[in-house]
């Protein structure tokens, strides 16, 4: 696979950096499309939802079906549940950044960080903003339990895809499925433990697809910057060790050296 860097002039282009964008170029903008309907949703939803205490029509049709499942069902999902609780998501997410560690990426690593850390922090803002709750008083809207786990699917899918160099077409179908996967799942486990309505789960899914790919590009277009502005001090440092201005134009650094030459 090529690898992918903003070049210095900042064309985006090929570069052959030593490591390549989180969000490969060829799945910018199907996965910019599915973000927007995905924040859409959420927002549809919340509206719907506000102030509300009570399963929708369709809540209360998916929680006759899952609510209360017994043994080994039960077990399933209550250790998929535990991933999306504190200890859990810490052990999850230090386990995906040591993988990108050993594999020499540190900007996937920053990735899975911050991709997390972003998701989780909107569900938690947006909970109180909607104000739906379950069981009393407790806020359910978005599922963060939900959103974690699709969150970290669809950062692995997207670190794989681009390592597989896969195309738009099969890059996007792979990150969807990854994600639809992980949220079913653990949207399933809230369910069936009583945690959140079905809506909910809903929520955090799109949460997650909404904010994943923001997270990515912030994540190159800083990566990206950073790698330019060490490249120009680089240079800086080599003309002034060379003896040469700093600001001095190529140009005449050329016509200097014929003009010594001759």
């Amino acid at each position: 696979m090529g690898e992918y860097r903003r070049s210095p002039q900042g064309g985006g282009l090929p570069t052959g950096g030593p490591e390549s964008a989180v969000l490969p170029p060829s799945l910018r903008v199907a996965l910019g499309l599915i973000a927007s309907l995905a924040a859409l949703v959420v927002l549809v939803l919340g509206i719907t939802y506000a102030d509300d205490s009570e399963p929708g029509a369709a809540d209360a049709r998916i929680w006759a079906v899952v609510d209360g499942v017994g043994p080994p069902w039960r077990h399933v999902a209550v250790v998929t549940d535990f991933l999306g609780e504190p200890v859990g998501a810490v052990l999850v997410v230090a386990a995906v950044v040591t993988g990108c560690l050993l594999l020499r990426r540190p900007r996937a690593a920053v990735f899975v960080v911050t991709g997390a850390g972003l998701t989780v922090g909107t569900t938690t803002l947006l909970k109180p903003v909607v104000g739906r709750t379950i069981h009393g008083d407790n806020l359910s809207y978005p599922s963060g339990h939900t959103a974690f786990l699709t969150a970290i699917a669809l950062m692995v899918s997207l670190l794989a895809a681009g390592r597989l160099g896969l195309g738009r077409t099969a890059g996007t179908a792979f990150v969807f499925a990854a994600g639809l996967v992980a949220g079913a799942t653990m949207g399933w486990a809230q369910v069936a433990l009583g945690s959140h309505y079905a809506t909910d789960t809903l929520g955090g899914w799109c949460t997650a697809l909404a904010v994943l790919p923001v997270s990515a590009w912030l994540v190159d277009r800083t990566a990206d910057r950073l790698a330019d502005r060490t490249t120009a001090d680089r240079r800086t440092a080599d003309r002034a060790v060379a003896g040469r201005p700093a600001d001095e134009p190529a140009g005449r650094r050329a016509d200097a050296g014929r003009q010594e030459c001759h």
